[in-house]
């Protein structure tokens, strides 16, 4: 039977197992919250996500971008610097790159959408064995605006080339504005077109 003493003596024990239970979730939950609110506050708003390697215009320094002159994949030459005056979207791509063919249908878009008022894109290409694929791609894609062939000494002026796609936003006095490694949105390269006409 049970002892009305042992009752007495449980109680003052101190809590259940189950109030115990309640009382360290409780403790935690209020923890992370704490972590959340003290990691949230007194930092500047962010104006968006951004991809990796992301370079805002307005919090880097703005460079010259570094001129070249390229072969174009219809044999005649191309030089950077005659473009100063637009927007320029220089992109590195190859043929090869499953991200490039997604993202180049955004580009044909856009020279399509902002051709007219002072933006141009540039393919630069990075095939070097399927260079004979470039002109058919190409084709096949209906791209609508210039593409180069790279080569090793502009790879390395847009700071070596690690990964395609890598894009460069150029504004109208031939500064980089900003630059993208990976592929990005139509939507992401619209807001610096809006910005820079």
């Amino acid at each position: 039977m049970n002892n009305p003493k042992q009752k007495i003596d449980d109680k003052k024990a101190g809590l259940t197992k189950k109030q115990r239970s309640w009382i360290y979730s409780g403790f935690f939950v209020g923890l992370i919250l704490l972590l959340f609110v003290v990691n949230n506050t007194g930092s500047e708003p962010e104006q968006g996500p951004y991809p990796p390697n992301y370079q805002p215009a307005g919090q880097s320094k703005s460079v010259i971008a570094p001129d070249f002159t390229l072969p174009t994949s219809d044999g005649k030459k191309l030089k950077l610097s005659d473009y100063k005056g637009k927007v320029v979207i220089l992109d590195f791509w190859a043929t090869w790159c499953p991200p490039c063919r997604k993202g180049i249908p955004d580009l044909v878009e856009l020279k399509k959408k902002y051709g007219s008022k002072g933006v141009e894109i540039i393919g630069i290409s990075v095939d070097q064995e399927t260079k004979p694929d470039v002109v058919p791609f190409i084709k096949d894609y209906g791209i609508n605006y210039p593409v180069v062939y790279g080569n090793t000494s502009v790879y390395q002026q847009y700071g070596g080339i690690r990964a395609i796609p890598t894009s460069f936003i150029v504004d109208k006095e031939g500064k980089i504005v900003a630059s993208y490694e990976g592929l990005i949105s139509k939507e992401a390269y619209e807001d610096h077109i809006k910005k820079l006409l």
